[in-house]
């Protein structure tokens, strides 16, 4: 990666060559973005590439930025009428009533149910990491509703309940193994925004907005894509990570409108626009997903009717 560092300048790009390869760059260097390490003779070198990294994912999340502006110029500062355009969002937000669950959950084969999970597993950016960074210097009743939400994803200290470990699972059992080469860049493009907006402390608003989203929207995607792997053969507890988030997300985005985003909006009215731009901008990167996906499998109408 230090050899040819070209793929720098393409940030801005949200479509065609110069987008995948920013994208699986971009992967390749988060990957060890926040591995544990030792101090090493180069960390000069180390940070003068970390500064131009973070530069070129700065005009990534910017473009993202002003992809979504129309959606976003009219989010209310109001902290209730606020809330009611948040939760608004799970109904007419980008990439909502997408055709593509309902397929995977009635038609998919198990080698598409295959693809899907890879392409899934790898747009996976850790919900727990991304939730301890983002919770950092936040007010009290935001940070302790977020500590809940972290417990959660941590199994309440049982290893067995953790989150990210039952992903795993079920990766396992189909045997994936995600590289930047089999996976779109649409899905690489999702994991990569959503570790800029939580390591830069500039979006750690944008970040608030895009974890809570996840929680709101995921449960009716997840309650399919369980009811897909069942049909496939998939047993039950190779397939818990989606039968839990189908129902334990909705408490939790309940909780998280009224914990997090309400109090933070009513202490400075400034924040709404930030969490409402992080939250179109996580909705926008799955919209994409759904559809290159829905290219994959041949699936061309983007909503369920109405």
């Amino acid at each position: 990666m230090k050899e040819n560092l070209r793929w720098l300048e393409y940030g801005a790009a949200l479509r065609g060559p110069k987008f995948a390869t920013f994208q699986r760059e971009l992967t390749k260097y988060n990957h060890c973005r926040f591995q544990c390490g030792f101090p090493e003779a180069g960390w000069r070198d180390d940070i003068a590439l970390q500064s131009r990294v973070m530069i070129a994912e700065g005009e990534f999340l910017e473009a993202v930025r002003n992809a979504i502006r129309p959606l976003a110029r009219n989010i209310p500062v109001d902290p209730q009428a606020f809330i009611r355009w948040y939760e608004q969002l799970k109904i007419d937000g980008p990439g909502q009533g997408d055709t593509l669950f309902p397929w995977l959950a009635t038609v998919a084969t198990r080698e598409q149910m295959h693809w899907f999970l890879l392409q899934e597993v790898a747009g996976e950016a850790g919900f727990e990491d991304l939730l301890a960074v983002t919770q950092v210097k936040m007010s009290e009743r935001a940070k302790l509703e977020m500590a809940r939400n972290y417990w959660d994803e941590m199994g309440r200290g049982a290893a067995k309940g953790m989150h990210g470990p039952m992903l795993a699972r079920l990766s396992s059992y189909f045997g994936i193994e995600p590289t930047v080469d089999n996976v779109v860049p649409e899905s690489l493009a999702l994991g990569n925004c959503m570790i800029g907006m939580a390591s830069n402390r500039r979006l750690a608003y944008h970040s608030i907005g895009a974890l809570g989203v996840i929680e709101m929207t995921a449960p009716g995607r997840a309650k399919l894509v369980d009811v897909g792997l069942r049909r496939v053969g998939v047993p039950a507890k190779k397939r818990h990570y989606f039968a839990v988030h189908a129902v334990l997300d909705v408490k939790h985005s309940q909780a998280w409108n009224a914990e997090v985003l309400l109090p933070l909006v009513s202490e400075d009215p400034r924040r709404a626009q930030a969490i409402g731009e992080g939250a179109l901008m996580r909705l926008w990167h799955g919209a994409q997903c759904f559809e290159r996906y829905r290219q994959e499998f041949k699936i061309f109408a983007e909503r369920t009717a109405a």
